[in-house]
């Protein structure tokens, strides 16, 4: 059986902190939980990361309702500190990300693998939302 070529989706920011802040704000718990969110009628109760190659992710994911969650999680298949962090989703897309330091702070860069239940576009809108909040997230610290 032919395997269909997935459609990537990037999305991006900067954010003006130190790759190494950066990072710790990506991937620890306590700080994904903050940020970790598309709207504000949704939020990511709890998070967990187990930063090494083999190592999984995990965030739930729900409307405040508590009408909608789900969980969203991967294991990484390389790891790079403040540099690279590449997955592998639990319905097998990749994830790679990038932190660039640029005169501004960090550039971050995010490629996944299209899913086909929801158009290209809802999803871009979607990941660059998350990533926005991240970025506002990041910019109160």
């Amino acid at each position: 059986m032919e395997q269909k070529e997935r459609i990537s989706i990037t999305v991006e920011t900067t954010v003006p902190v130190s790759p190494e802040l950066a990072w710790e704000y990506w991937t620890k718990p306590a700080h994904i939980t903050q940020w970790n969110q598309a709207s504000e009628d949704w939020h990511t109760p709890r998070a967990e990361n187990d930063v090494r190659v083999g190592g999984k992710f995990s965030s739930r994911m729900e409307s405040k309702d508590g009408k909608m969650g789900f969980d969203f999680w991967g294991i990484y298949d390389e790891v790079e500190p403040y540099r690279t962090l590449n997955s592998t989703l639990g319905d097998d897309r990749k994830v790679h990300v990038t932190f660039e330091p640029v005169a501004s702070g960090t550039h971050i860069v995010e490629t996944f693998e299209a899913e086909g239940e929801n158009t290209v576009e809802l999803q871009q809108q979607g990941w660059q939302a998350i990533l926005d909040s991240y970025r506002r997230y990041v910019e109160k610290q």
